[in-house]
């Protein structure tokens, strides 16, 4: 092969009609052969008025453009996060060279007028052989939990007044040197300051309107898996705490039966949680289960959900002082549930503060957060302190910073 011959393969090729329609069909999220998707493009352009048409070449174009030039973001973001791995593995210094500091394209192009989106929508969907979607099926929320709990284990938890639930939450938190501030804060972002005990993610703790959008729960909005974890690792010490509730003579008769129930039906639960292999994924599929499902109901009782959650909040604060962290703020803390612990660490780091938190997400969770989007490590912490700001106010936080002072006079007066 001549050099001029090398040239030309290597050369770039110009996009042709066939790349811009495949491109658009991508960005529309239709999986189809390259030839196919191209005709299938083309001979939609055909029944289309001139202006039309002009408008739908020019939106395929600017869509495979954007792609492009996100997909080469993206890109970048994988192998900086790969170099900064290697870096780690051969005990090298991370920098703030090592991360990407701009943040993703944003699509400027030109858009279809509503009429001719509709027309194209419905011809991708009639040539890909697409059925009317059905609607999704609706997450389990507190009476799934409440009814699998009773069916797997015949375990009820104890309902407390949200008061007295407060009170034991902060008994809990202080005692495990967690303040009133950090456990406030997380608490007024994750429940809009008005959460309730058996508070459901997307169900209104007060108006009870809304549907489940995931199976958090509670003050701390634990997912099911987080429950089966957590009483994994943390089980046998609250049938410890629950034997010795039982075993108090000061307790009356009645009280002391109930204490020994819940300790022999949370031990068939911690038995069931412990026959999971430790690995995360394994607890998200044991929680689509109705037996994962029913032991996610336990954070609804007076007794053990307040232990839970607290010693959920515990587990970050004790991995930050192991990376040397110090004392973490609310948001902190917060920013440890959103990313995940290992990576808000990182996130933390000076080295990281100014970095685009696209570094962290994976690119769908990234667009999915609207208060990730954007912004800087640094950034993200203030929007986070912020949203805590604009809540701590609202009954559900003021009443928690009321119980969290009872509890500090409590231990003033050696009660």
């Amino acid at each position: 092969m001549t050099a001029a011959a090398k040239r030309a393969r290597a050369a770039p090729r110009p996009l042709t009609w066939a790349c811009l329609a495949l491109a658009g069909l991508c960005a529309a999220g239709m999986p189809a052969p390259a030839e196919a998707a191209g005709r299938s493009t083309e001979q939609f352009a055909r029944t289309l008025a001139p202006v039309d048409r002009k408008l739908f070449e020019e939106y395929l174009s600017a869509k495979a453009t954007h792609e492009f030039k996100s997909d080469a973001y993206w890109r970048e973001v994988a192998d900086k996060k790969a170099l900064r791995r290697g870096k780690r593995s051969r005990g090298q210094t991370v920098t703030a060279g090592d991360y990407v500091t701009s943040f993703p394209p944003k699509y400027t192009g030109r858009e279809l007028p509503a009429a001719l989106a509709r027309r194209w929508a419905a011809y991708q969907a009639e040539g890909a052989g697409k059925k009317p979607a059905e609607p999704p099926k609706p997450l389990p929320g507190l009476a799934e939990f409440l009814a699998a709990a009773e069916a797997e284990y015949g375990f009820r938890p104890e309902r407390i007044p949200e008061r007295e639930f407060k009170v034991r939450y902060a008994r809990e938190a202080v005692s495990l040197g967690l303040t009133a501030d950090q456990v406030v804060r997380v608490y007024a972002l994750e429940t809009s300051g008005l959460g309730t005990a058996d508070m459901v993610s997307g169900i209104h703790p007060i108006k009870k309107t809304g549907k489940p959008i995931s199976s958090a729960i509670g003050y701390a909005q634990l997912l099911t898996a987080n429950t089966t974890d957590e009483l994994a690792k943390h089980g046998q010490k609250f049938l410890a705490r629950l034997k010795a509730m039982s075993a108090d003579r000061s307790l009356p008769p009645a009280r002391r039966r109930a204490l020994a129930d819940k300790h022999d039906k949370l031990a068939v639960m911690i038995k069931a949680a412990r026959a999971i292999p430790q690995e995360w994924s394994r607890h998200v599929a044991f929680a689509r289960t109705e037996r994962g499902m029913g032991i996610h109901a336990i954070n609804l009782d007076g007794d053990i959900g307040p232990w839970l959650q607290v010693v959920k909040l515990q587990g970050l604060k004790q991995m930050a002082d192991k990376a040397g962290m110090g004392k973490l703020t609310g948001a902190e803390i917060e920013l440890m549930n959103l990313a995940g612990p290992g990576t808000a660490l990182e996130m933390m780091r000076p080295a990281a503060r100014k970095a685009a938190t696209a570094n962290f997400f994976a690119r769908d969770a990234y667009f999915r957060n609207t208060i990730v989007r954007d912004k800087s490590s640094a950034e993200l912490l203030v929007a986070l302190d912020k949203r805590m700001d604009d809540n701590i106010v609202n009954p559900g936080a003021i009443e928690f910073a009321e119980a969290f002072r009872e509890v500090s006079a409590e231990i003033a007066s050696g009660r």
